[in-house]
């Protein structure tokens, strides 16, 4: 297990190997080859990237900017990181659209975290924004590497470009904030609530730049990602887990709602992104009880046990549904914000402490 000061694995895709794996069987020799060779490199990644844990990094002397920093690169279809800087904050529009999508991407996740629960970049110190566009060849996924975002254009058939679902690029950033506060460990329970996180701040993240909410919002992680000839709406549904998608190609949704589907595999690191769905349920269950804007109450929450210091970095679901339940008396009292945290983890099987 990882302690504070140790070394996290901080690749972070958002596409599963299981999606993956079935699609490198695929009747289609150029989507199996995208699938397999995306595979292949997510594995040598979440074996061999490593950097040194920042959970209560200090924050530099003197006040960050309350503006982003955004610097976009592009791979030109290769894997080397950076790439070419090809747009900067100042920058007019570009004439390709994906840096443009990855640049307001960026700055909606800024926007979140700095207007709502005033924390500045995803260190809380005006960390600049980095991400790189067009990379390796038909790559079929996204992540963040602990330093920056990068992003594949899929293989046009299944998976579509990767900076077009505005959640994908707030969940993949949220888990440098997650880097930087609770550090969760990427495996088992800890990593569900770590995938957990990045879905709920990702959604929030769409649901503020679009003005939606909580009964407005669609509750799908990565809508408009999935090819047209795809039978599938999403990568994930918070509102109802399992029922993304049911599709020929990808398989059907494994995510379970509650505790009693619980999935128990070593693969994804032991079900990091099938199990999510129980403590996503949760939050959505919190936020629909709560009504109104998702990132106010029941977002403010989740931050809290995020950013509060007590989540331990192998925590697991009961200690995550505990300190929720601990962080909304503290915030609000014995109201109505009590009641549904309460509530909704009894709801998909989860006993607090």
């Amino acid at each position: 297990m990882t302690t504070n000061g140790g070394f996290e694995p901080v690749f972070c895709p958002i596409v599963p190997p299981h999606v993956l794996d079935r699609l490198a069987q695929h009747e289609d020799p150029a989507v199996a080859d995208a699938a397999q060779r995306t595979l292949e490199h997510d594995a040598l990644h979440r074996t061999r990237r490593r950097i040194t844990a920042a959970r209560g990094a200090a924050a530099p002397a003197g006040t960050p900017s309350g503006k982003p920093d955004r610097t976009i690169y592009d791979a030109h279809h290769t894997e080397t990181l950076p790439g070419e800087k090809v747009h900067s904050e100042q920058d007019p529009p570009s004439k390709d659209a994906t840096v443009n999508r990855a640049h307001a991407g960026l700055g909606a996740t800024f926007d979140l975290y700095l207007k709502v629960y005033d924390r500045h970049s995803i260190d809380d110190a005006g960390l600049p924004l980095i991400a790189t566009v067009h990379y390796g060849e038909k790559y079929d996924n996204a992540f963040w590497n602990g330093e920056q975002m990068v992003f594949g254009d899929g293989d046009g058939e299944l998976f579509l470009d990767f900076t077009l679902p505005i959640d994908v690029i707030g969940h993949e950033l949220t888990h440098g904030v997650t880097q930087y506060t609770a550090n969760l460990e990427y495996y088992g329970q800890s990593g569900a609530l770590n995938e957990s996180v990045s879905d709920v701040f990702g959604s929030l993240i769409k649901q503020h730049a679009l003005g939606q909410t909580a009964q407005q919002a669609d509750w799908l992680i990565g809508a408009g990602l999935l090819g047209p000839n795809v039978h599938g709406e999403a990568l994930r549904s918070m509102k109802a887990p399992g029922s993304a998608y049911d599709d020929p190609n990808l398989g059907k949704d494994p995510q379970p709602a509650t505790m009693d589907g619980y999935v128990r595999t070593s693969r994804d690191n032991g079900g990091v992104h099938t199990n999510s769905g129980i403590p996503n349920h949760a939050f959505y269950l919190v936020a629909s009880a709560l009504g109104g804007n998702a990132w106010e109450r029941a977002g403010q929450i989740w931050y809290d046990v995020l950013t509060g210091g007590e989540l331990g970095t192998d925590a697991q679901f009961a200690d995550f549904a505990t300190l929720t339940v601990k962080a909304a008396r503290e915030r609000y009292g014995a109201g109505d914000e009590i009641q549904a945290v309460q509530k909704a983890w009894e709801q998909v099987g989860v006993q607090t402490l």
